[in-house]
């Protein structure tokens, strides 16, 4: 019984709300057993699950992508290092890719990011005309550089 824990001791020692954990469990991405008098019994593994679920949502991946790489661990054993390394490498391109993605933005939002405003004072030099309007719709520049600001630089 001391490796199993309530569902209030898993949200006290995660810092996950209980209503969040019964969600959890009904999106199947963790589990409990039931006691004799009907109550919630986590093995302690759960709360590596509960973190990796945070985590995953911190960085903004969605619950069936986190469902995704949850359902790669094993089942019947609590997973181990090298699987929880396995999971995580799959999410590493998606999570550099949104690392980059930020970066570029920290440097664009006070720049014209080729939304079509025109209100900055870089817009005539980097979107004379809003001449990113000619890709569609949406601010442009905010992830990529606009062809005039990488000659720009050369």
């Amino acid at each position: 019984m001391a490796d199993e824990l309530s569902i209030g001791e898993v949200s006290a020692r995660s810092g996950v709300a209980a209503s969040a954990l019964r969600f959890y469990e009904r999106r199947g991405l963790i589990s409990s057993a039931r006691s004799d008098g009907n109550q919630r019994r986590y093995d302690r593994s759960v709360l590596r699950r509960v973190a990796l679920i945070q985590a995953g949502r911190a960085a903004g991946i969605s619950l069936e992508g986190i469902g995704a790489a949850l359902a790669t661990l094993p089942k019947g054993r609590n997973p181990n290092r090298r699987d929880w390394e396995r999971l995580s490498n799959r999410w590493r391109d998606d999570l550099d890719a949104r690392i980059e993605t930020l970066q570029a933005l920290r440097g664009r939002l006070t720049t014209c990011i080729g939304c079509g405003c025109l209100s900055i004072d870089r817009c005539d030099l980097l979107n004379p005309d809003d001449e990113a309007a000619a890709h569609g719709a949406g601010a442009h520049y905010l992830t990529t550089e606009s062809a005039r600001s990488a000659s720009a630089k050369a």
